[in-house]
C-alpha cells in the first residue's frame, strides 16, 4: 500500500503532483508524483512501504489545496466476473473497515462507470458485512475503492476525519430554484469545506452583516439573505428583483475595489473576475483593516506554474498579516463548483468592533 491515489479537476494534475511532492518532501516520505494531463487524478508512489500512511498522517486533507480526494493502497486487475472474490481476497492484507464508497475519476470516461458502480456496490457491500470485514465503526477507515474501469479498481483506505466529506470530493448540493445564478453554489460549497456543519448557526446567523463585491446578479448576495443577514450588494450592474424585495439588500453602483464600509460588516464575499494578485490584495485590506470579521473570495488563476502563484499569493497574505500584528485562519481550496480558480477563506481572530443590529 505504497501508493497515495488523488482525485481532481481534469487539467490540474500537475498541481497536484507539485503540491503533494512538496508535502512529502516536507514530511521526509520519499517517492515521485506522477499523473496523466486530463485523467483528473495523480499518484504519489512511495518507496517504501509505509510511505503513503505516513504522508496522510502528516497532512491534513482539508489544508490540500487541489486534491479533491485521497487514498493510500493498491491498484488491482478484475475479472470480467466474480470480481467481489477477487476484492475479498486482496482485502485480506486490509484492515477492517467502518464504511465503504465507490467512486470513478471525474472524467467522461469515469461518469459512464457511474450506473455499474452504484449497483455494484449494493453486492459488494453485502459480501463485505458477510465477511465480517466492514462493521459500523466510524472510527475505523473508509474503503474507497476508485474504479477506472470495470477490469481495474484503485483499493485505497483513508480516515473518515481526514479525507473528502463527499465521494470523489463532489458535494451532493442542489441549486435554489430562487437563486439568481448557479455561482450561488460556489459560496454554499465554501461553507461546506471551511465552516465546521455546527458551527453554522453561530457563524451565518441572520442578526449578521454582509458585503458582497462585484454581487450582480447575486447569486452569493442570494446566500447571505438565505441565511438571513442585511446585505450591501457593490456592482454596476443590476441585481435580481427577488433580491430586492426581500428588504435585506442595499445595492450600491460602486467599483468593488475601492469600496469602503462605513462600518465593520461580519461577512465579505467577493467573486470578481480579475488578476489573482489584485484579489489577494483585496482580501488582505478587508481582514487587515478590520472591515469585515470572515471572508470568502475567489482568486482566478494563471494558465501556468497555477500551484506556485497561489503558494506564492498565500505566503504574501500571511506575511501581511505578520506584519500587522494580527491573528488570521487562512483556508484555500479548489471546490468543485470552482473552474480556473481557486476559493480562499479567512477569518480574523481578532474580533472586529461593530454596533449590534436593531
Amino acid at each position: 500500500m505504497n501508493t497515495l491515489f488523488m482525485h481532481c479537476r481534469p487539467g490540474f494534475e500537475g498541481e497536484v503532483c507539485s503540491e503533494i511532492a512538496e508535502h512529502a518532501a516536507r514530511l521526509n516520505v520519499s517517492g515521485y508524483a506522477k499523473a496523466k494531463t486530463g485523467s483528473a487524478c495523480a499518484e504519489f508512489v512511495c518507496t517504501e512501504d509505509d510511505g503513503a500512511q505516513r504522508l496522510m498522517h502528516g497532512q491534513r486533507f482539508a489544508e490540500l489545496i487541489f486534491p479533491r480526494q485521497w487514498a493510500r493502497g493498491v491498484f488491482i486487475d478484475l475479472p470480467e466476473t466474480d470480481r467481489i472474490s477477487v476484492i475479498l481476497a486482496h482485502l485480506q492484507g486490509f484492515p477492517l473497515c467502518g464504511s465503504l464508497w465507490l467512486e470513478m475519476v471525474d472524467t467522461n470516461d469515469g461518469k459512464e462507470l457511474s450506473n455499474f458502480c452504484k449497483k455494484f456496490e449494493v453486492h459488494l457491500r453485502k459480501a463485505l458485512l458477510n465477511a465480517g470485514r466492514l462493521v459500523d465503526d466510524p472510527s475505523k477507515p473508509r474503503l474507497l475503492l476508485t474504479f477506472k474501469s470495470g477490469r481495474e479498481v484503485f483499493m485505497g483506505l483513508a480516515e473518515s476525519n481526514n479525507s473528502a466529506m463527499w465521494p470523489m470530493g463532489i458535494p451532493r448540493l442542489k441549486f435554489p430554484r430562487d437563486a439568481p445564478s448557479r455561482s450561488t453554489l460556489k459560496l454554499e460549497e465554501a461553507w461546506h469545506h471551511f465552516i465546521p456543519r455546527d458551527q453554522w448557526d453561530e457563524r451565518l446567523h441572520g442578526d449578521m452583516t454582509g458585503v458582497d463585491l462585484g454581487a450582480a446578479p447575486g447569486g452569493w448576495t442570494w446566500q447571505l439573505v438565505n441565511r438571513g443577514m442585511l446585505v450591501t450588494a457593490i456592482d454596476n450592474g443590476p441585481m435580481a428583483e427577488s433580491l430586492m424585495d426581500t428588504g435585506l439588500v442595499q445595492h450600491l453602483m460602486a467599483d468593488g475595489f475601492t469600496f469602503v464600509p462605513k462600518q465593520p460588516v461580519d461577512w465579505m464575499v467577493c467573486d470578481i473576475v480579475e488578476k489573482p494578485a489584485r484579489n489577494a490584495a483585496l482580501l488582505e485590506t478587508w481582514i487587515g483593516e478590520g472591515y469585515c470579521r470572515e471572508a470568502v473570495v475567489n482568486l482566478k488563476l494563471p494558465m501556468k506554474q497555477r500551484y506556485a502563484e497561489v503558494k506564492r499569493l498565500l505566503e504574501r497574505i500571511e506575511e501581511g498579516f505578520k506584519t500587522r500584528g494580527i491573528r488570521v485562519e487562512i483556508g484555500c481550496k479548489q471546490l468543485y463548483h470552482d473552474r480556473e480558480e481557486v476559493t480562499c477563506h479567512l477569518r480574523r481572530l481578532v474580533d472586529v468592533k461593530k454596533p449590534k443590529r436593531h
